[in-house]
């Protein structure tokens, strides 16, 4: 009876002492000013501080051998961020409230030179390296000459990165089959953004115009995307990050091109209009037929 009546107390006393010891951080004010500039707001836009999605780190992928890869074809896609679907890949146009585009987090990288870009080409994506004066000249901060008046001369200007113009991706990523786990896998393989603008020529005559800008190796690209947060539509406090989304697939996109023996000739070079659409739609099909027919019942 007296032992346990001295175990009873002992552990009273241990959690008065623990209860003591801890102590409570007091909530951050959110009008927490700085002393030093009054104009600045230092306080947290919210009821809590942010630190999941800022600290996350990629999953890395699990590693393929060859001898296990029994099928395999390479895909290039578009991924067209004017559907709804697509939108939390292309809003907002400028960063806003944390939040910032997949074009946004990609030319930052690669402006920091965190990220290697190379240059844009279809047939082989990852061949040279781009500098940065002709990335920023392809989404349409290059040079230009101007008349100053004021001077009575020529004088260059540089102009502003437009980056909401960038409404489209070109992504290449690889199908294959692998016996291990008796399953098709995806990996995306590179990015590459495709700007979109008109030019008025000099009839007057509006020509709308697509290039591809550059091309980032997406393994590469991935620490990047798993620190920035994507727009969640039904839930603020449930947000993940874009390397979640694209792993997940939660992007609308079409097929624009497969591996061929005819240079990997685009869908639109040989068939248009509905043809083009259906044919897509077979590529896409003939994956999914694929893996049925590697099981044996």
């Amino acid at each position: 009876m007296k032992k346990s009546l001295f175990l009873a107390v002992m552990v009273m006393m241990s959690t008065v002492v623990m209860a003591q010891s801890v102590t409570r951080e007091p909530s951050p004010s959110p009008l927490n000013v700085s002393a030093h500039d009054p104009n600045v707001f230092t306080g947290i836009d919210g009821p809590y501080e942010k630190h999941h999605i800022a600290s996350k780190k990629y999953i890395p992928y699990v590693h393929v051998r060859e001898a296990d890869v029994m099928w395999s074809k390479t895909i290039w896609r578009i991924i067209d961020l004017r559907e709804k679907i697509n939108f939390p890949l292309y809003y907002p146009t400028r960063p806003l409230d944390g939040r910032r585009s997949l074009m946004q987090v990609i030319y930052d990288a690669v402006k920091r030179g965190d990220l290697t870009a190379y240059d844009a080409t279809e047939t082989d994506e990852f061949a040279r390296k781009a500098q940065i004066e002709v990335i920023e000249k392809n989404l349409g901060g290059g040079e230009t000459e101007i008349y100053d008046e004021e001077s009575g001369s020529q004088k260059t200007v540089k102009g502003e990165v437009k980056l909401d113009q960038v409404q489209r991706f070109l992504l290449k990523e690889v199908w294959w089959f692998d016996r291990k786990y008796g399953r098709m896998d995806v990996r995306i393989i590179g990015l590459c953004p495709i700007r979109e603008s008109s030019e008025v020529n000099e009839a007057g005559e509006a020509r709308y115009k697509a290039e591809l800008t550059f091309w980032v190796y997406y393994p590469e690209l991935r620490p990047f995307l798993s620190e920035q947060e994507v727009y969640n539509t039904r839930n603020d406090a449930q947000r993940q990050s874009f390397d979640d989304l694209m792993a997940q697939r939660k992007f609308a996109s079409y097929i624009y091109r497969e591996s061929n023996v005819y240079n990997n000739r685009a869908i639109v070079e040989y068939t248009t209009a509905l043809d083009a659409n259906l044919e897509s739609r077979r590529i896409h099909n003939e994956i999914f037929v694929k893996e049925h027919d590697m099981w044996e019942y």
